[in-house]
């Protein structure tokens, strides 16, 4: 087997709420595979979304490293974090994440504008995108004009306009009814195998997880099969 796109080893995050300490993670490994699609799997509070914002560079873990493509992403910098984030991971929120006062063609061109790329060529790209997920006559609309699914559909645009290496989605299915939740589920897997882009979904949902070859299943904070 080929080395992994991204190596976990020894990963744990606590938070301090008060006079309380929180622990998440308490010593996670992970191997993802380049071009792999992998469920992070378990009930809520068991560290999935957690786990998930490490190693997208969201957040930094209090111990343990994160490996990518031979880098260690556990020592870079808040800069070399943010490049990271920008131009190699895209995220698919449960919530969207759209900015309401922008039409879906700027909140896709964001993440391209942040990376200073070609305007015109951003434009070009957001728009192919939006049509490849089945909103060309949607370009102009802003979030509030649109529905769940087409908010859903508008993140995921927005996740692939810098062409990640890994796309991070956290629930993405789950303000969805189940039939919309099955066709962004069914897209998400269909643009994977398009752009050869390595695919994480963080979910609850057993059914979801059942759709990946690789289920990485977490029990308090830990690892208990993948």
């Amino acid at each position: 087997m080929s080395e992994p796109l991204l190596s976990a080893r020894g990963l744990k995050k606590t938070y301090v709420m008060g006079r309380r300490t929180l622990e998440v993670l308490r010593g996670v490994d992970l191997d993802i595979q380049r071009g792999g699609f992998v469920a992070l799997c378990g009930s809520s509070g068991t560290g999935k979304s957690t786990l998930l914002h490490l190693i997208g560079g969201l957040d930094v873990p209090n111990a343990g490293e994160i490996i990518f493509a031979g880098q260690n992403v556990s020592r870079f910098s808040e800069s070399e974090l943010t490049e990271f984030r920008n131009r190699r991971v895209g995220f698919v929120f449960q919530a969207y994440h759209l900015l309401p006062e922008l039409t879906a063609l700027e909140n896709v061109c964001l993440p391209a504008r942040v990376a200073r790329l070609s305007v015109s060529g951003t434009e070009k790209r957001a728009a192919e995108l939006l049509a490849r997920v089945g909103l060309k006559d949607r370009l102009d609309h802003k979030p509030s004009e649109l529905s769940g699914g087409e908010q859903q559909r508008v993140a995921i645009a927005r996740a692939l306009i810098n062409e990640p290496e890994l796309l991070l989605a956290d629930e993405p299915t789950g303000n969805l009814d189940s039939h919309t939740g099955g066709e962004i589920l069914a897209l998400l897997q269909t643009l994977r195998t398009e752009k050869q882009t390595t695919l994480v979904i963080a979910t609850h949902d057993m059914k979801v997880a059942a759709t990946a070859p690789q289920v990485v299943r977490l029990v308090d904070g830990l690892v208990s099969s993948q």
